[in-house]
């Protein structure tokens, strides 16, 4: 059993500690950081609980994306008739407003509290799936789906920086991982709910999904989660202090290399949603069945993370993303040689929903450990380390995938050979950051 602890509570055992915003160095912070772990550690809720939270903050995003592809083809038929291709800018925009808001999400929650900012960051989605909801031109829904993603950043980055808040190193990784396994549910069963939701309601249904997720999200935090951050240890939104910050995320080495191999690990899943729903329609003639394939294909991956909590701890986080890169280089290598499109029916399909697994098995393996690496050092400065550690994946992600997305045809071949040059690149860097151990040995 959990014994209770009140908001208060935390702010006194802040107060024991006598620190300002200014003394709150890498140092100091590693100096009392167990304890203040410990004393958190007494919240009314347990892990389970916790680990459940904190999946559902994170799966604000992927439901927000993934829910959203089935309904695409209506939304292009009454808000952009003749011109079917603009309502995929419905995803873009989302991902734009989230990237802009995961840089100003971070430093609002380390000056004013994760709680605080997480409720406005909830409400501002939940008026923004409201406007899409009631829109009438394509225009007002993208407009009203940049603030929805500006919104949903609240809930993203809080997440990250409340589990950092509380866990640090490997036992860390091992939350998140855990966090990744029930956020793995949500991409599985979002096109496949997305579609039922139309078939009752209508694309405009979906928006309204949106809001009853965010209300939950709201109504938990607010009743079982006190403030992790407690008053002395906020950085003040200062100019000099939030440049400072910047400085030292990318001037270590292990987080601007772990930022860049997120990027492309991110990349690799964004190009792969762009193309595939294509690739199935037109290459293998499944369209209809889509929805129902992707939900099992990503839902037996989300086995990845159970596999990763445990291997973590022996085997370290740097490790685990390295060998799974070089293996995701082997296997598109392999699978793009056979060329799954030129083979014969059923067999290109079941060997293109093999490569299909790998991909979001390699997500469970390598996304978590890769944010758990950047955030490490970061500990004193959680807030902002988690936005722009973030941000900056989240965006250069999104270009990568769009740039590939837009200059090639969604086919089999392209599609398999940007994944493969991705992992190559992802694998070269960090075999490039296992040779780095002055530096990322508290990492590992």
């Amino acid at each position: 059993m959990h014994s209770k602890v009140s908001i208060h509570d935390c702010t006194g055992f802040d107060r024991a500690l006598n620190l300002t915003p200014e003394s709150v160095t890498l140092q100091s912070w590693r100096r009392r950081e167990h304890d203040l772990s410990s004393e958190f550690k007494r919240f009314p809720m347990g892990r389970a609980e916790f680990v459940a939270l904190i999946a559902m903050m994170f799966a604000t995003i992927a439901f927000s994306i993934d829910a959203m592809l089935p309904a695409l083809p209506e939304i292009a038929e009454e808000l952009s008739p003749g011109i079917a291709y603009r309502a995929s800018l419905v995803l873009t925009t989302f991902v734009l407003g989230m990237g802009v808001g995961t840089f100003i999400a971070g430093p609002l929650s380390d000056a004013y509290g994760r709680r605080r900012v997480l409720f406005f960051g909830s409400g501002l989605y939940i008026v923004a799936a409201a406007v899409a909801w009631a829109s009438s031109t394509l225009e007002v829904m993208l407009a009203a789906r940049v603030v929805q993603g500006l919104g949903a950043a609240g809930p993203r980055v809080v997440a990250i920086a409340i589990v950092r808040d509380l866990y640090s190193g490997r036992e860390m990784a091992r939350i998140v991982s855990f966090v990744m396994m029930i956020f793995t549910i949500v991409p599985a069963f979002a096109p496949a709910l997305g579609a039922v939701i139309i078939l009752g309601t209508g694309w405009r249904g979906i928006f309204v999904a949106f809001i009853v997720f965010a209300i939950i999200t709201i109504v938990w935090m607010g009743m079982r989660m006190p403030e992790t951050l407690p008053d002395k240890y906020r950085r003040p939104l200062r100019p000099r202090l939030m440049l400072s910050a910047v400085g030292e995320i990318f001037g270590h080495s292990s987080v601007r290399l772990s930022i860049i191999v997120q990027s492309l690990a991110m990349a690799m899943l964004f190009l792969t949603l762009m193309m595939i729903q294509t690739i199935y329609a037109e290459t293998f003639n499944r369209e209809e069945s889509f929805p129902y394939w992707f939900g099992v294909i990503a839902l037996i991956a989300g086995s990845a993370t159970i596999l990763n909590a445990v291997l973590v701890i022996q085997y370290g986080m740097r490790r685990l993303v390295t060998v799974t890169l070089g293996t995701q280089v082997l296997i598109s290598g392999v699978i793009l040689a056979l060329d799954p499109a030129g083979m014969m029916v059923p067999y290109g399909f079941s060997v293109f929903l093999v490569w299909q697994f790998c991909i979001f098995f390699q997500a469970g393996l390598t996304l978590g450990n890769l944010n758990a690496i950047a955030m490490e050092p970061m500990g004193h400065i959680a807030g902002i380390a988690a936005s722009v550690i973030g941000a900056v994946s989240a965006i250069i992600a999104a270009l990568l995938a769009s740039a590939v997305a837009q200059s090639f045809p969604a086919t089999v071949s392209n599609l398999i050979g940007g994944i493969l040059m991705m992992s190559s690149v992802g694998f070269f860097l960090m075999l490039t950051m296992k040779r780095d151990l002055p530096q990322t040995e508290a990492a590992e």
